[in-house]
């Protein structure tokens, strides 16, 4: 008979204590900026929130989010 070998299950990817990931999602980052997920998408479509692509995702790096936050938008217009 033939054995099937299983693979323990991988535990999530856990940043160590104290230290941030370099990219959030979408979603993530709109709950952090504390907008919904459509005004996020519709943000990173017209440029004014920072995201790059890999593969299907969509990622705002972390120093840019930030960046946006003490800076502002492009193009000079705050909230």
């Amino acid at each position: 008979m033939h054995e099937e070998r299983t693979r323990p299950a991988s535990p999530p990817a856990e940043t160590p204590a104290g230290e941030e990931r370099l990219t959030y999602t979408l979603n993530e980052a709109a709950r952090r900026l504390g907008i919904s997920r459509a005004l996020a998408y519709e943000a990173a479509n017209r440029g004014e929130l920072p995201v790059f692509r890999i593969g299907r995702r969509l990622l705002v790096p972390r120093a840019a989010l930030l960046r946006l936050l003490e800076d502002g938008p492009p193009g000079g217009r705050s909230a």
